[in-house]
């Protein structure tokens, strides 16, 4: 059958179609992005204007005639942090509903670290043994450990590229002292996530998803060959943190001139970048490597184990 996915982030409402079979792996045909930074329409009372539900509202009608064009049996929809969060949420999800003609699941952080641990675990394979994630979005950081399908601890904090942006890195481009506010707001922030965590055994895979991860290996990480001929990206910590004062100090019209920051991130890669690093320094990684697969990866995969299974005829 074919499904869809419909991921109402902070950043983007991003729509993944794909065809899936029980036992199959899921085989993507179309994925449509509409950039809408949810954060740059937060009020001073934490909702969400009327110019930002409008917007939001227009990529939601998009999404559906897409997957109302590629034929989708059935599409799973999806909100995370910045709508989940908002005072006027529940009006924000019932205007988003009626655009979609369906009902929207609206995921908190630990389920959503929960299916995006759940995608990785299928990526990397049971070999990859205990794995560690880190997943930076919009408006949250999620943090997963586990040896199995499902994490043994997930947490997510309110460390997302785009908060971040606007509450520490208000001026473009940003001085050191904001750069520092930040990166002490972090490590305080990630403090109880740390310790939580203290129990899990060492990792033997680190692994980073999110597009904000996949930009920031690709201006600072490297390649190394994968599975299948498949390439990797692995990113250092040091090589991450060497990167930060030089990024800080372009503008943000100029960075997308990098490699792997697309317009869309130039905004708000410093603060991924500050964040990333302080939560790879907390839970002493030096390394980690990029996983393809992430959050709508995840909701397919969950959607996929609730389909029948039949024998195979005769």
């Amino acid at each position: 059958m074919r499904l869809g996915v419909l991921d109402i982030g902070s950043n983007t409402v991003h729509l993944l179609v794909a065809d899936v079979r029980p036992g199959g792996r899921p085989l993507a045909t179309t994925s449509k992005r509409t950039v809408l930074r949810l954060m740059r329409y937060l009020a001073p009372d934490g909702s969400i204007t009327e110019e930002g539900v409008a917007a939001l509202v227009s990529a939601v009608s998009a999404a559906r005639a897409v997957a109302a064009s590629e034929k989708v049996d059935e599409l799973l929809a999806t909100a995370t942090s910045a709508v989940r969060e908002a005072t006027n949420g529940a009006d924000v999800i019932a205007r988003a509903e009626e655009a979609l003609g369906q009902p929207l699941q609206v995921l908190g952080g630990e389920t959503e670290a929960r299916y995006t641990f759940l995608a990785v675990r299928r990526w990397f394979g049971w070999a990859a043994g205990q794995i560690l994630l880190f997943d930076i979005g919009g408006g949250s950081l999620e943090l997963a450990a586990g040896s199995d399908e499902l994490p043994d601890a997930a947490a997510s904090v309110p460390l997302g590229a785009g908060r971040t942006t606007i509450q520490f890195l208000p001026v473009d481009p940003p001085g050191e002292e904001d750069v520092e506010r930040l990166r002490e707001h972090a490590r305080e922030t990630l403090a109880p996530v740390v310790q939580s965590f203290s129990s899990q055994p060492r990792p033997d895979h680190v692994v980073g998803s999110s597009k904000a991860i996949r930009s920031l290996a690709k201006l600072v990480g490297y390649p190394v060959p994968g599975w299948s001929g498949i390439e990797r990206m692995l990113l250092p910590r040091a090589s991450l943190g060497s990167w930060i004062p030089r990024l800080a100090r372009i503008p943000a019209d100029a960075r997308q001139e990098l490699p792997g920051i697309t317009a869309d991130r130039t905004f708000q890669i410093v603060a991924a970048a500050v964040v990333l690093h302080t939560a790879m320094t907390a839970m002493d990684v030096d390394e980690l490597e990029v996983s393809p697969w992430a959050l709508r990866e995840g909701v397919l995969l969950r959607y996929i184990e609730s389909l029948s299974w039949s024998a195979p005829s005769v």
